[in-house]
């Protein structure tokens, strides 16, 4: 989700009637918003607390709250049952249940169906313990100082920068890594949290779903420009059957697929898809590759989930193709190349990823993703990713009004932060940002708590600034 979506999606649950089915044909029936909205609420509770072990009353106050309408949110209460590893959410006489399935994370069970439609899989890195090598492979200290940082580096600048990023409680900063050249140069957490927990990420799991494709892109199954191969888009006449793969990199489909965040988004047209593929229970694949189209494609640009759904179908096709587990795929393909041992990566009941959002990962797993792209896709003098596929991922959409939207990243390119407008960064609801800034060889990764979000923006922007002030960056004129 990007920002603002938080009040947008809340604004959007509570102004839907009561009662008012869902407007989706894989959706039960009979499910109102306040049963979906529990159900999300449940899913990242259960997932705050079996996944990255935070106290289960702090978690209910400061994740997940969005989904529900706050009027109505009194009447919610909730039991975590740990023997099972679930946790059952209750509004009125309505009762919702999400359960931590290992390695899948936490899952919704279907209204009418007590269980899920697929069986989990064990996710096992093939890594060294993290301890026995140095960073970025692994976590073993180099055996520097504090004080050991590049020369060329203001420590003031830095350090003060760091104490930014934690400013205010408010803002419930979890965690804030700087990587330069490489290296970790700053690193703090909040108490309760490590370089070992698992965060919700919520939509900086897009600019994940980029970089697994891209793998497929290097492999040569996909090209960006091939039509998306939906055999029910390419029947003659469908116009669904001119969306190219960039357009859905671009979030420029045109899909029908209803949104909060949408310009012309009001509560009469129903239940948004956009948050109907966390809370409904469903397939999400399914239901968006049965959206109609909008718009034409490539000519609107919209933030919609469909797109990279529809681009992580591609992945689980290739995959699943290709006869190798779909589930073990990104850390068989990615993790495991680049240093991550553990990435939590949650499906909807259908054991699709819904990378789209629910994704958890440590600030240095980002961190370790972000410098894959400030190194133009090399590895420790390996290419993983395409030739040009940072360049593609971090220029402006052409159907975006505004250059703000690249390939499943965002953008700086209205200067709208205070780094150069050739910066680029994975987005997540509540505040979760990893940045990639060429100019100055930075990497920040910026994690927190949901309700932390608008207060850690603020914490967040005057943090860069302060760090444009601590390193040294190529010609580039600076937008404040």
């Amino acid at each position: 989700m990007p920002k603002r979506v938080a009040a947008l999606v809340l604004l959007c649950v509570a102004q839907t009637v009561a009662g008012q089915q869902p407007r989706s044909a894989f959706a039960p029936e009979g499910i109102t918003p306040i049963t979906l909205g529990l159900a999300g609420y449940a899913k990242v509770l259960c997932s705050a607390v079996f996944v990255s072990g935070r106290d289960p009353a702090e978690a209910f106050k400061n994740s997940g709250f969005f989904l529900f309408p706050d009027d109505q949110r009194a009447g919610v209460t909730y039991a975590v049952d740990r023997d099972k590893k679930l946790v059952r959410m209750t509004h009125g006489t309505t009762t919702r249940t999400a359960k931590f399935y290992g390695d899948q994370g936490c899952i919704i069970h279907p209204q009418n169906h007590d269980g899920i439609f697929f069986t989990p899989v064990a996710v096992k890195t093939r890594l060294p313990d993290a301890a026995s090598q140095p960073w970025p492979m692994g976590d073993a200290p180099l055996g520097t100082s504090k004080s050991d940082v590049p020369a060329e580096i203001d420590r003031a600048h830095l350090d003060k920068a760091v104490d930014l990023a934690f400013a205010g409680p408010e803002a419930l900063t979890a965690g804030f890594i700087v990587v330069y050249k490489g290296q970790i140069v700053a690193e703090r957490y909040m108490p309760g949290i490590t370089k070992d927990t698992q965060l919700e990420s919520w939509s900086m799991g897009k600019s994940l779903t980029a970089t697994l494709f891209a793998l497929l892109v290097k492999d040569g199954v996909y090209k960006v420009d091939d039509p998306v191969p939906v055999p029910e888009w390419r029947v003659p006449g469908d116009p669904r059957g001119a969306i190219k793969i960039a357009d859905l990199l671009h979030m420029s489909s045109g899909l029908k697929f209803i949104a909060g965040q949408d310009p012309d988004y009001t509560p009469d047209k129903g239940y948004p898809d956009h948050t109907l593929i966390y809370t409904g229970a469903i397939d999400a694949f399914k239901h968006s590759m049965t959206r109609p189209q909008q718009f034409p494609p490539n000519t609107e640009g919209r933030y919609r989930n469909s797109d990279p759904l529809m681009v992580g179908w591609l992945v689980k096709q290739a995959v699943t193709r290709r006869g190798e587990e779909y589930l073990t795929y990104p850390q068989r393909a990615l993790f495991d190349r680049i240093g991550i041992r553990r990435h939590v990566l949650e499906t909807d009941p259908y054991g699709n990823f819904l990378l789209t959002g629910y994704d958890y990962g440590t600030p240095r797993n980002w961190a370790r993703i972000g410098l894959l792209y400030l190194q133009d896709g090399m590895w420790q003098g390996q290419r993983l990713l395409p030739e040009g596929w940072a360049t593609f991922v971090s220029t402006p959409a052409p159907a975006w009004k505004q250059p703000v939207y690249g390939g499943l990243f965002w953008v700086n390119g209205d200067g709208a932060w205070p780094i150069p407008k050739s910066a680029y960064f994975a987005n997540g609801a509540g505040g979760q940002r990893t940045v990639i800034i060429p100019t100055h060889d930075l990497v920040v990764v910026r994690m927190g708590h949901h309700r932390g979000d608008r207060a850690g923006m603020r914490s967040l922007r005057d943090a860069l600034a302060e760090l444009m002030l601590a390193v040294p960056g190529r010609s580039e004129t600076l937008h404040h």
